[in-house]
């Protein structure tokens, strides 16, 4: 599962105004046109993706309501899944 707020560059308890303000940030930056890495497309394609998300309010708290349910579900595979996400790129 992406972590939508992680791709914005934002914490949980962002408002409407941060995600839009975070995600004309990221989309300029990652926008194919002006950015020729080869991992641009993707990550264009990401950052639109979490704004589709967190932008629209019933998205977002269907997104929020999993996110909480797949961390009391499953803790093991949301802890290996948080340590190989931020942690592994940090070693």
């Amino acid at each position: 599962m992406t972590d939508h707020y992680t791709t914005l560059g934002l914490d949980s308890a962002a408002t409407l105004a941060d995600v839009k303000k975070a995600f004309r940030q990221q989309a300029s930056s990652w926008h194919p046109d002006k950015n020729a890495a080869p991992e641009a497309p993707a990550r264009f394609r990401a950052v639109q993706e979490a704004y589709e998300v967190l932008s629209d309010a019933d998205k977002r708290q269907a997104y929020d309501d999993n996110r909480r349910r797949n961390l009391l579900d499953s803790p093991i595979e949301t802890a290996r899944e948080i340590w190989q996400t931020y942690f592994n790129p940090l070693l």
